[in-house]
């Protein structure tokens, strides 16, 4: 089989959500964010392993994931949409009960007119400058707001993966400045905020990509491992080149296995010249350019041949693989291909 195996641990996502919860007080709701397919790990199945979990509220982007939400759990569980209520998300909104996070004025009166008596949150910009209500539009129509209950009013902060920069402490004073007063139940922090200490819980905080195994969480289990199969080895002898554009001339004779894998399944092509695959313990680096649906790999390190070499795996996780590539481990994660054969595991 000349496709890469993804093996997704259900159990490393639910024991990271509980170490995630556990960071705060019993009267703070811990939710979990599942927008983008579950950070491109199959949003049906990590809702329902962080159901049985004990996740009662989910967070997807934008309402058409909300229905695929609703699909895989039923009735039972709130499923609020950061993108709040979008031109003909109505319908759906009101027949499988999501509920959005208003960031606008227009939002606001779209969602008052045509769905009266359903619920919503509200989202506040305090100072990100992406989503929600900035200050001046949050006092024009606050009352109004506040008289039809909404369920949560949150907002999020910009650098919260660096624990002491300035910005989150800004960000917390105005939130707790706008939500005077407020009765609804209040949120400000992801996974970063969760890290940062009881001063940002409020009473939900909404981990994402620390589920998932990803930084700023350094104590999460990891929850993706990758494999891609060998497909041909060769001897290559000293000055013939490797892959497109020559970019990579053997310094002495080496061998070199070319894997089923490349930049159309979510391996960035930026992270060629720093990559590197494992064998069990052993570190083989990749040479040559990431192409579209290979890539080819020093092996000569190795004493036999092996059938397929470790992508994720213990010895490198989404971020390393991410600083190879010069990104987050947000996008190794959400840019796993659809051809990789997916095991789920627990």
């Amino acid at each position: 089989m000349a496709t890469g195996h993804l093996t997704i641990s259900l159990d490393a996502l639910v024991e990271n959500w509980r170490s995630l919860d556990a960071l705060s007080g019993s009267g703070t709701q811990t939710a979990a964010v599942i927008k983008a397919n579950g950070y491109g790990l199959g949003a049906a199945r990590v809702a329902r392993a962080l159901a049985k979990a004990g996740a009662r509220t989910f967070f997807v982007a934008m309402a058409e994931e909300g229905a695929e939400v609703r699909g895989a759990l039923g009735e039972g569980v709130t499923i609020n949409i950061f993108g709040g209520h979008m031109r003909g998300d109505t319908d759906m909104i009101n027949d499988l009960s999501l509920t959005p996070m208003i960031n606008s004025i227009n939002q606001l009166t779209r969602h008052l007119e045509a769905l009266p008596d359903a619920p919503f949150g509200i989202q506040l910009d305090t100072g990100m400058n992406r989503l929600g209500l900035e200050a001046g539009e949050w006092a024009a129509v606050r009352d109004i707001a506040l008289s039809q209950n909404p369920t949560l009013v949150m907002s999020h902060l910009a650098c919260a993966d660096e624990p002491d920069h300035p910005m989150n402490a800004f960000q917390c004073d105005n939130f707790l400045e706008m939500t005077a007063g407020v009765q609804a139940p209040l949120s400000l922090s992801a996974t970063g905020g969760t890290l940062l200490g009881p001063k940002y819980h409020f009473d939900m905080t909404r981990p994402g990509i620390g589920l998932y195994g990803g930084m700023p969480f350094a104590d999460a289990a990891p929850v993706v491992a990758l494999s891609l199969p060998v497909v041909q080895v060769r001897d290559v002898v000293e000055g013939e080149a490797v892959g497109y554009g020559n970019s990579y001339i053997a310094p002495s004779n080496r061998r070199i296995a070319t894997v089923s894998g490349g930049y159309a399944d979510g391996l960035i092509r930026a992270m060629g010249p720093k990559a590197l695959m494992y064998h069990e313990d052993t570190a083989c680096p990749v040479v040559g350019r990431v192409s579209m649906d290979l890539i080819t790999v020093d092996i000569t390190d190795l004493r036999d041949t092996p059938a397929t070499l470790d992508v994720l795996c213990a010895h490198q996780g989404v971020d390393d693989l991410a600083e190879a590539a010069g990104t987050i481990g947000y996008e190794i994660l959400t840019s796993l291909g659809a051809r990789y054969a997916r095991r789920y595991a627990g």
